[in-house]
């Protein structure tokens, strides 16, 4: 029936010719809504089955060039030995990816992904191989076509299927083989070269930073030159093109940058000239890597930074037989400036000028304040210290010396100062008197002295 016929009928039974119509779009609607729902219903297949299915066509794809190959160029004229022979880079490149996926698995850890080992590195070589017989057999265009779907698209297509992609193992892992490591350094290389080694900056910074080098280059060349020689002015020029794109004017560190890199160009020669220890000189562990400080210069400056009544208690206890005027003159030698009534206090308060058992009654006091203290939980100080008549409390009688107490009233205001830092109140007669190492009537005379107006 032509279109003419049918028309002229559909002309003639409008009726049936819309029914019939109504009918064929009903079912082709249901056909395509079963297609589409069996569409839906299907599962993919992973992405490692595809890449297998792929490299498995393209591996084919090589073997036809390989079956060619070996008839033209082979040399093999028999079927059945080229049935045996022609497959073998085929199935050898096979085998090479299988054991590569081995090797990778074997040596995976968590922090790295594994080596396809000399595996892997066959695969590309069996590759490259086969390029050969693909460009023989079909010239430079048609061996390109062969060459690319065949045994290019095959040696990634394996390499994808049988998990050798670092970045899809384990994306944050690297990988440990030769290539990738030799592939890296390139990399690493031609950015340190391109002056890109520093990341995350801004094509500006990266313009500033590169003038900037110019610039120090350009300044350490030019500082040797005489004005008016040869090529002077010419690098003056230069330099101030340079610094112009750096824009050091407007941006302070970039200015500090360029300071910095040409000071330690210009100092270069400095380097020979340092005076640094040799790295063959054996010291014990621990030992300082300066040069050793005699003892004399030690103590000299340790008894300055002490307080003057430490530092006389502390010559005291190194020589108890000396007397106080020769031990004056000791601490005078070594920049302590002390005078008779310090010295006379420093040595009644003493290790060596106390008796034994009064030195275990107060360690034995102290022991017990210390327990006291950490039971109740609060200030042993002011404890024991605002309370004149308290147990433990020194009874010893201390003979009122006025000048003696205005020259330990700077170490009294030091002893306040960090008592009142650390309780927010001043300090107790408990504290000065462990503080200052003094009696209970020299701590309420040094309590009264603090307390006074400093105007009187």
């Amino acid at each position: 029936m032509t279109i003419d016929r049918l028309t002229d009928w559909v002309l003639a039974h409008p009726w049936p010719a819309a029914g019939i119509t109504a009918a064929v779009l009903l079912v082709v609607a249901g056909v395509l809504w079963a297609i589409v729902r069996t569409a839906r219903a299907v599962t993919l297949p992973p992405a490692s089955a595809v890449a297998a299915v792929g490299a498995l066509v393209c591996t084919v794809y090589t073997a036809d060039t390989s079956w060619r190959f070996a008839a033209h160029q082979l040399g093999m004229r028999d079927l059945t030995e080229r049935l045996i022979m022609f497959s073998a880079a085929e199935i050898a490149l096979l085998a090479c990816a299988l054991m590569a996926r081995a090797n990778k698995a074997a040596t995976a850890t968590e922090t790295e992904a594994g080596s396809p080992g000399v595996p892997g590195a066959l695969v590309w070589v069996i590759t490259g191989v086969q390029i050969i017989p693909a460009y023989s057999e079909s010239g430079f265009v048609g061996g390109t076509v062969r060459a690319i779907i065949g045994p290019i698209m095959a040696g990634l297509l394996w390499h994808l299927a049988m998990g050798l992609e670092v970045r899809v193992v384990r994306p944050g892992a690297m990988s440990t083989g030769l290539p990738a490591m030799i592939a890296r350094e390139l990399r690493e290389r031609l950015l340190s070269h391109l002056g890109l080694a520093v990341r995350d900056r801004t094509a500006e910074q990266i313009t500033r930073d590169r003038w900037t080098a110019k610039a120090v280059d350009l300044a350490a060349r030019l500082a040797p030159m005489k004005a008016g020689s040869r090529g002077h002015a010419r690098l003056s020029r230069r330099l101030s093109v340079a610094v112009g794109r750096a824009q050091v004017g407007s941006h302070p560190e970039q200015r500090r940058a360029l300071l910095q890199l040409l000071s330690a160009r210009l100092h270069s020669g400095a380097l020979a000239d340092l005076d640094l220890p040799s790295p063959w000189e054996l010291r014990a562990p621990g030992a300082p890597s300066g040069p050793v400080r005699p003892a004399p210069v030690v103590a000299y400056e340790q008894l300055r930074e002490m307080p003057q009544l430490d530092a006389v208690t502390t010559v005291a206890d190194a020589h108890p037989d000396l007397p106080s005027e020769q031990l004056r003159e000791l601490l005078l030698d070594h920049g302590v400036v002390v005078s008779p009534a310090q010295v006379d206090m420093g040595r009644r308060l003493s290790a060596s000028a106390q008796p034994s058992a009064l030195a275990g009654a107060s360690a034995a006091a102290q022991t017990l304040f210390a327990v006291h203290a950490r039971w109740d939980g609060e200030d042993a100080s002011d404890a024991l210290g605002d309370d004149p008549d308290a147990p433990g409390a020194d009874a010893d009688a201390d003979v009122p010396d006025a000048a003696a107490d205005l020259a330990l009233l700077p170490d009294a205001r030091r002893v306040d100062a960090a008592h009142q830092a650390q309780h927010g109140r001043p300090a107790g007669l408990r504290a000065l008197q462990s503080g200052l190492r003094i009696g209970q009537a020299r701590a309420q005379r040094m309590r009264a002295l603090l307390d006074a107006p400093k105007d009187s």
